[in-house]
């Protein structure tokens, strides 16, 4: 599940989430945001709050849409780690390397 464009926001996202899990399990689901406005790391986050544990990323949030103008890279790998490790998930990362 994505948001290709970067336009989406929490509650959008965990609104379209409960709807799909509603006809798929969530264990076959994985969550794809990009970063246009600022708000895929809370798109994540709320996803993670869905029980979505699968997530897609970008090095240095590279890529964008190229069929959606405007949209810019994905969200960045890096600051997800961050963001899981301040959370107390286990990523099998090392963030200091």
């Amino acid at each position: 599940l994505g948001d290709t464009i970067g336009v989406g926001n929490p509650g959008s996202a965990v609104a379209m989430i409960r709807a799909v899990k509603e006809l798929i399990p969530v264990t076959a689901l994985a969550a794809h945001f990009h970063d246009t406005y600022g708000q895929a790391l809370v798109n994540l986050l709320a996803a993670l709050q869905e029980e979505v544990s699968i997530i897609d990323s970008a090095v240095g949030g590279l890529g964008g849409c190229p069929y959606a103008k405007g949209a810019t890279g994905n969200v960045a790998t890096e600051d997800v780690l961050y963001m899981l490790a301040g959370l107390g998930v286990e990523t099998n990362v090392d963030l200091q390397r």
